[in-house]
C-alpha cells in the first residue's frame, strides 16, 4: 500500500501517528509525510528561516527515522491558509501519490495549523476519484484535541520507543515537554493502549465513505 500522513508541522505526524507509521514501514509499506510548514515560527529567538532550517532537518531525520519519505507544501507556521491555491497544491501532490489510507489531523483540534491541514486534507479526499482511507489522529488531547471519539486503534507496543525516538529528534521542541502534563502522549499511549488490552497503542476516528460525494 502507499500511505500518506498530513501534519502542520514537524513533529505533529511522529507525536500523532508515529507509531502506526512505523508499523506500516516495517511491513513494506510506501509511508510519505507531508509537512504543511516548516515549523518557521516554533523557535522562540530564531528568525523564521533560521527556524525553518533547523526544524527541516529534524523533520527529514525523523522521518527516515520511521521509515518514511518528508515532503514540505510550504505554507507559513502559523500564518496557514485555506484556499483553492493551498487545496490544488495539495491535492497535486496526493495525487501523484495515489495513496491508500491518508492520516491528518482532527479537523477541531485548537491550533489553527492543525485544522488548516485537516480541512485541506479532507477537501482532497472528497474530490478524489480515487478515493482513499481517511483517518484523524489526536494530538496533546483535551489540550489541543478535542471530542475525539476513536473508531479505531493500532497496538504500537512493539515500536513506542522507535516512535519516542523520533519524537526526540526534534530537538528544537523540547522532547521531553511531549510526555509532562499537559500534552501527555505517554499517558495517551497507555491509555488507548487499555483500551484494547495492549500496552500501548494510537488512536484514530475513520472518515466514513458511504454517503458522502466529492465536490
Amino acid at each position: 500500500m502507499k500511505v500518506v500522513c498530513v501534519g502542520a508541522h514537524p513533529d505533529d505526524p511522529e507525536s500523532g501517528c508515529g507509531g502506526t507509521l512505523a508499523l506500516l514501514s516495517k511491513a513494506g509499506h510506501e509511508v510519505t509525510i507531508i509537512y504543511l510548514t516548516r515549523g518557521e515560527a516554533g523557535i522562540e529567538g530564531k528568525s523564521h528561516e533560521e527556524a525553518a532550517n533547523i526544524r527541516t532537518k529534524e523533520a527529514v531525520a525523523a522521518a527516515k527515522l520511521l521509515g518514511a519519505t518528508p515532503k514540505f507544501l510550504g505554507q507559513i507556521d502559523g500564518a496557514t491558509e485555506v484556499t483553492n491555491e493551498w487545496l490544488s497544491k495539495l491535492e497535486q501532490m496526493i495525487r501523484e501519490i495515489s495513496p491508500d489510507i491518508v492520516f491528518t489531523h482532527w479537523p477541531i483540534d485548537s491550533h489553527k495549523d492543525h485544522q488548516c491541514a485537516s480541512l485541506l486534507t479532507q477537501q482532497c479526499w472528497m474530490r478524489s476519484q480515487r478515493k482513499f482511507d481517511l483517518y484523524f489522529f489526536e494530538v496533546c488531547y483535551g489540550y489541543q484535541t478535542q471530542v475525539f471519539h476513536p473508531t479505531d486503534y493500532i497496538d504500537i507496543s512493539a515500536v513506542q520507543q522507535l516512535k519516542h525516538d523520533a519524537i526526540a529528534l526534534h530537538d528544537s521542541q523540547d522532547p521531553p515537554s511531549f510526555y509532562k502534563e499537559g500534552c501527555n502522549h505517554g499517558e495517551m499511549e497507555s491509555f488507548r493502549g487499555a483500551a484494547i488490552r495492549v500496552k500501548a497503542a494510537e488512536a484514530f476516528i475513520r472518515m466514513p465513505a458511504e454517503g458522502i460525494k466529492g465536490v
